[in-house]
């Protein structure tokens, strides 16, 4: 049977698939089947519900959600209403929170209860208007939610009710089921990514209906020559606020009729008995993940024979690593690279062919690339290594609301329009792609892309440090750990590591948190006084040796 991919919006393009496969299992939350015609009613009811809140078409809501089934449905929701959804990651702190309802300029935002408080704390420096609060044992059947609570499995925060606020099944509850669709074209807005980078702030990666809906077919059709992609059962590690989760997890129940697994957070033990339980045929995740299922002490208790395709994306995959897991399972990792910018994939490994050692796959039909020498902008030879630049159509051309950074990173060349990855790679004589290098000041830990000038300049807003400078430290088990070298005032005393550590805390994501920092008298500089990042990095390497 063909997939759908009939050219439409996001939720008009699932309701297609919805109504193929209405009693199949589109998601499985916690143990619980949510079949297809379920999501829709779930969506319906959502979407129904905003537009009782005094919502309306073209507002901006976010959404403050660990990876779960409420996710699914208030993403659907949200679009099918209308609104322009803002997905962030719930480790985010108010700080995060504050500035990206006032750069999207939010009106709603749907969170746990457990960061409900979070949301309360930045309402009145924000136009946010409407809270939809949820519990992640909601949509659960009763026993279960009884079960959770009984023995306190079920995390639980408190939440107002009123006012601003209103439960998501009291949402649902006021919303029906005849809603009529919010007519999107292809090219309007759906959704706004954010991303790390060079700034001191994430930025917005305005992404289109369109683009969603094709990147997460060809990116999910890469493994159509191992089994029937309406048969694909996908355990998605990778969040789905994150653009690896979208195109190659959730995008199986957009177009293809398959199934996702979700759970708020990666326990390997529950991972490995769903692969065993619903005979998962593909698993995403991070390198740290792969590694994580080879070293855990109780693998080989658990029938892992069903997966078939096993993708390893937001970070470079250690070439050791790839040889155990083919060693262990007679299988190899498939590999791919790609950005927020680009929406997920710019080359994918096919299962068809050998992948040479430390290639990261091919390009993929809806990319063009370019391997350039970034001074001179002139094209690298084969073999040589340069900035990849990458152009598709269509394509995301520009950061919301920055303009500047918009013209430093999307360029025109030949009348196309071509965004600069910063990142150093080359490509062989049979068109696979080796990562190099980074040319920006971009780390990478546990797959996310984690700014160093947003931590240098949380540090510097420390009453004490005069200066800072933050690099990643090469690491096997998380691509990268971040380390922060620190200058202190002349006068200032018994200020420790730990206190500034504490200090990011209460304004970054957990992941963004320096796991090392030192205090130097001084930092390298350019003549121009621009810190010198590489010699920092430069040192560090060397301690590796």
């Amino acid at each position: 049977m063909k997939p759908i991919v009939e050219l439409s919006n996001i939720h008009e393009t699932f309701e297609r698939v919805a109504a193929r496969y209405p009693h199949k299992a589109a998601v499985f939350y916690l143990g619980t089947a949510f079949s297809y015609a379920k999501i829709n009613r779930l969506k319906d009811r959502f979407a129904s519900g905003l537009l009782r809140q005094g919502l309306v078409p073209g507002d901006k809501i976010i959404l403050y959600l660990p990876n779960s089934v409420h996710w699914v449905v208030a993403w659907l929701g949200a679009l099918k209403a209308g609104l322009v959804v803002c997905p962030i990651t719930p480790m985010y702190t108010p700080f995060d929170l504050q500035y990206i309802a006032n750069d999207t300029g939010a009106k709603a935002v749907v969170c746990t209860d457990r960061n409900y408080g979070y949301v309360i704390r930045v309402m009145e420096a924000t136009q946010l208007k409407t809270v939809v609060v949820s519990n992640m044992a909601d949509l659960l059947p009763l026993y279960k939610r009884l079960f959770g609570w009984l023995f306190d499995k079920v995390p639980r925060g408190k939440a107002g009710q009123g006012g601003h606020s209103i439960n998501l099944t009291k949402l649902l509850d006021s919303g029906t089921e005849s809603v009529a669709s919010h007519p999107a074209a292809p090219d309007d807005l759906a959704e706004i990514l954010y991303t790390g980078g060079t700034t001191k702030h994430p930025k917005g990666v305005p992404i289109t209906h369109r683009v969603v809906v094709e990147r997460a077919h060809e990116q999910i059709s890469t493994c159509a020559s191992l089994f029937p992609l309406d048969e694909n059962v996908i355990l998605g590690s990778a969040p789905v606020f994150h653009i690896l989760g979208q195109t190659t997890g959730l995008g199986t129940i957009l177009v293809h009729g398959g199934t996702v697994i979700l759970a708020p957070r990666v326990n390997l033990d529950a991972l490995m008995d769903d692969v065993a339980r619903h005979r998962v045929t593909t698993l995403i995740g991070v390198p740290t993940l792969f590694r994580m299922i080879l070293e855990h002490d109780r693998l080989d208790l658990y029938d892992l024979s069903s997966l078939r395709y096993c993708f390893s994306g937001g970070d470079v995959l250690p070439q050791d690593l790839a040889e155990r897991w083919q060693q262990k399972f007679k299988y190899p990792i498939y590999i791919g690279y790609g950005a927020t910018e680009t929406v997920g994939g710019v080359s994918m490994s096919p299962p068809d062919c050998d992948l040479p050692p430390g290639a990261m796959g091919k390009v993929m039909a809806s990319k063009e690339i370019r391997i350039i020498d970034p001074l001179t902008m002139q094209s690298a030879p084969i073999g040589q290594a340069g900035e990849i630049l990458v152009h598709s159509d269509p394509m995301v051309k520009e950061y919301w609301n920055k303009p500047e950074e918009t013209a430093k990173a999307f360029i025109e060349l030949d009348g196309k329009v071509f965004y600069r990855t910063a990142d150093v790679v080359k490509i062989d004589e049979q068109g696979f792609l080796y990562f190099v290098d980074r040319t920006m000041d971009t780390i990478k830990h546990k797959g996310y892309r984690v700014s160093a000038s947003e931590i240098e300049s949380v540090l510097q807003d420390h009453a004490a440090v005069i200066a800072a400078c933050v690099v990643g430290v090469p690491d096997d088990k998380v691509g990268e750990r971040i380390k922060a070298f620190v200058v202190l005032k002349k006068d200032i005393k018994g200020v420790t590591g730990h206190d500034l550590t504490r200090f990011c805390r209460q304004r970054l994501a957990g992941y963004k948190v320096p796991q090392y920092i030192e205090f130097r008298d001084m930092l390298p500089k350019s003549k121009v006084g621009k810190l010198l990042r590489r010699e920092l990095r430069a040192e560090e390497m060397s301690r590796l040796k």
